[in-house]
């Protein structure tokens, strides 16, 4: 007979661990006991050594589905054991190493209980166990134990403590466990506050009576799992249009939700790993292509009701998830088309979690308001994920994954500890520790109040549940974001190194670290092409081509600066950016004569021309950028998209993008290409989209359509942009390259640059774990810091 302590760390922590663990160690005919403590799971045996072996092997390939095991350590125990039985003990706080789970969509034996007359969760709304339900957005401490919860409010009944207790049960230690009698409840008003009598719908309850208001056009607030959402039908114009309206959301796109899979394949194409994500315990928003006839607004999918237009305007894609909580289901349950499921929010603004909140700044919005009792401690944004090719890009990265830990590459063991302040745009924080990052949930853009005390209120808390005590706090280098300035009180406060690192060189380590690119692996090619970040030089990026490891970088390449003419306005006026572009390639004078009948030319000139000028002359709020993004900008004004104004950023972006025929554009041998010029900036080597503007506006005078110039323009920068590698390949010594910045959202670009260079046997790394955009930059800013200090 022998003992082993075995210490088991990774999402351990109310998922069904235990029980498992329990389990096994009576098939093995083991004694001892096991506990859940800071540090994740304990567990001490007792048997023969051959027992034991089996034991760990069993419980690494029989994991519990929401389980995920880090780590295991074998040592020899010494103390006493009781070798005739196995229990589970108490939990221990001790020291915080473990990881917080994700919150869970609702599993399948759920699922048919709720829908089960015969079952004591027949309707009820926060029916959960161990494989599913709330986890990050109830939690306020470690261990996971009822009482660190918001479920501490609720006193369990003698059938859900019994089933709690039961180890058999796959409800035992489920810490939200509740039932009608002893759980939370939901509850609908009006927003006018008359009230609401069941007479009114004569239905099954109050929840039932929120699908019977949605299909009579009525907009509706429901409180769910991280917060408030807005819903209302999505076939009904009048209805997206008044939501539009209220919310002041004019044009970006609505989430969607569809009762199954079957209701999303009227209108969407989807492939087998995007119905895998879609029914996936993360559950998120998939971005879908529309079915061809959805794509024609003027017809009628079959006998289906049609989405309105205004659900997503410009777009080729639509956004879908499936129901996720047992409440979604039983809303969904009659409702044979999809609603739409957006955050309850002003625009801008987080998503409300509290009930007073809800009815304080939805009440302009919503006509009725589905509350629940069940507090909502963490705000937790819907994630938002595609297919490229046959790879998973991440969006958003909020419920489902976050605060999931991303293990770190070889090199990384041990780091001190680490905050990471994250961007101002689409922020995450990232907190550093062991052989482990623990990335935030996407918590919006601070320049906005209110995101910005979430912000504030979800570090407190991150440092709570982790007992996280940063050594150093890694900030972006541009002075006025919001993030690096609260970086830096923190540092003053708690006299604490501060280091400061450099936007696009985040960018793409990130990339690396999700890639498991070890820390003294030789330097990648990174290309981070974005709308902009702060560079070494004191100017603003967001097309750079750089040689980097997780320690430094060398600029190599970048393309051509060009004014953003009143600074943050050239971001929702697209029209600037085709002006200064114009101006930066001393085309104006040639557009007047040789163009001036050009819709284009026309819509410039009544510009204030002059002020404009002497704006980019003086360098007046007019920073010179290199970024690809407002490129992209200025190709869609030109042609007539968003010209004047865009209600978000890429907007332009995005829905020239949508124009493009994928298909046709890799096999259509016939698409031309738009030259770019190559020069030198600073010693190093610069692209220039000059003779792109000159063939551009050729085919505008040659009315070649909207789609075909949207087309040539993706082929035109992905081969200067493979062009430009080869040339930086024939100096350098590479063999990966990094594809990573917010344009690489863009899936047409990425595909064709991808394809390219791995046809020249260049290995390329994308994003999957993390988004490409800002809300991945956390992450390298800390690996940066990390690697930087163990030298």
């Amino acid at each position: 007979m022998v003992a082993e302590e075995i210490r088991v760390r990774g999402i351990v922590q109310g998922v069904g661990f235990r029980p498992t663990v329990y389990r096994l160690a009576k098939i093995c005919g083991l004694g001892g006991d096991v506990c859940n403590d800071g540090g994740g799971v304990l567990i001490r045996v007792s048997g023969s050594e051959e027992a034991i072996t089996e034991f760990v092997t069993k419980l690494q390939t029989e994991c519990p589905p929401l389980a995920k095991i880090n780590q295991l350590i074998r040592t020899p125990y010494t103390g006493e054991l009781n070798a005739d039985n196995f229990v589970i003990s108490s939990s221990v706080n001790s020291a915080i190493k473990t990881e917080i789970a994700p919150d869970a969509a609702t599993c399948k034996e759920c699922q048919k209980e709720i829908f089960d007359p015969f079952s004591r969760f027949y309707r009820y709304s926060f029916t959960n166990c161990t494989h599913c339900g709330p986890r990050l957005s109830i939690i306020h401490a470690i261990p996971y134990d009822r009482c660190n919860t918001s479920m501490s409010a609720f006193v369990m009944c003698s059938e859900c403590a019994k089933e709690y207790h039961d180890v058999e049960n796959r409800r035992f230690h489920a810490q939200p466990v509740a039932c009608h009698t002893c759980g939370a409840s939901a509850w609908l008003e009006r927003a006018d506050g008359k009230a609401v009598t069941a007479s009114m719908f004569s239905m099954l309850d109050d929840v039932d009576a929120v699908c019977t208001l949605l299909q009579r056009g009525e907009i509706v607030a429901i409180k769910g799992l991280g917060g408030f959402h807005l819903a209302c039908d999505a076939t009904q114009e009048a209805v997206v249009e008044k939501l539009r309206y209220r919310k002041r959301r004019y044009h970006k796109p609505f989430a969607l939700m569809a009762r199954d899979i079957e209701v999303i394949e009227r209108y969407c194409t989807v492939n087998a790993k995007e119905k895998e994500l879609l029914k996936s315990p993360a559950a998120p928003i998939v971005l879908l292509d529309k079915k061809a006839l959805e794509r024609d607004a003027g017809k009628n999918v079959s006998q289906n009701f049609q989405i309105a237009i205004s659900v997503a305007p410009g777009q080729n894609r639509l956004g879908f998830m499936l129901p996720y909580t047992p409440l979604h289901h039983l809303i969904l349950r009659r409702m044979n088309r999809p609603i739409i499921l957006t955050s309850g929010n002003i625009s801008d603004e987080p998503q409300c979690v509290d009930n007073h909140e809800a009815k304080e700044k939805l009440g302009t919005i919503a006509d009725y308001f589905l509350f629940h009792n069940r507090d909502i401690i963490n705000r937790v944004d819907d994630s938002v994920v595609r297919v490229v090719g046959d790879k998973v890009q991440t969006i958003r990265r909020a419920r489902g994954y976050a605060p999931a830990a991303i293990s770190l590459p070889p090199g990384f063991e041990n780091v001190p500890p680490i905050l990471a302040m994250g961007s101002e745009l689409k922020n995450t924080f990232c907190l550093l520790r062991g052989k482990e990052a623990i990335l935030s949930q996407h918590l919006g853009d601070l320049e906005n109040g209110a995101a910005f005390n979430g912000y504030q209120k979800a570090l407190n808390l991150y440092f709570n549940l982790f007992e996280h005590k940063p050594e150093v706090i890694a900030i972006d280098k541009h002075p006025e974001y919001l993030s690096s300035k609260i970086g830096k009180e923190i540092a003053d406060k708690n006299q604490i190194k501060i280091s400061s690192i450099q936007h696009h060189h985040a960018h793409i380590t990130a990339c690396m670290v999700e890639n498991n690119i070890p820390l003294d692996s030789p330097p990648v090619l990174g290309i981070a092409l974005d709308g902009l970040g702060y560079g070494e030089d004191g100017n603003l990026w967001g097309g750079e081509f750089l040689l980097a490891d997780y320690r430094k970088f060398q600029r190599l390449a970048t393309f051509q600066p060009v004014a953003m003419i009143g600074g943050e306005q050239a971001i929702y006026q697209p029209w600037r950016n085709t002006y200064a572009q114009l101006m930066s390639a001393n085309l104006w004078n040639e557009c007047e004569e040789k163009y001036a009948d050009l819709e284009i030319i026309k819509f410039l000139k009544n510009k204030p021309i002059k002020l404009l000028n002497q704006l980019i002359e003086k360098r007046i709020n007019s920073p010179p950028a290199s970024s690809v993004g407002r490129l992209f900008d200025a190709v869609a004004a030109a042609i007539g998209i968003y010209r004047d104004e865009c209600s978000y950023e890429g907007q332009a972006a995005i829905a020239m993008e949508a124009l493009i025929n994928v298909h046709n554009l890799n096999n259509d041998k016939e698409i031309l290409i738009y030259p770019f010029e190559f020069s030198f900036l600073d010693s190093i080597y610069c692209i220039d989209p000059r003779p792109m503007w000159q063939g551009l506006l050729d085919d505008l005078q040659q009315q070649i359509p909207q789609a075909v110039i949207a087309a040539k323009f993706h082929k035109s920068l992905a081969d200067v942009i493979v062009e430009m590698v080869k040339r930086l390949c024939q100096k350098n010594v590479i063999h990966q390259v990094v594809l990573t910045g917010g344009v690489f959202q863009n899936c047409v670009l990425l595909e064709l640059v991808s394809q390219a260079l791995e046809m020249l046997g260049i290995k390329v790394l994308t994003h999957s774990l993390v988004p490409a955009n800002d809300g991945g930059l956390s992450l390298g800013q800390a690996v940066i810091t990390a690697a930087q200090l163990i030298g």
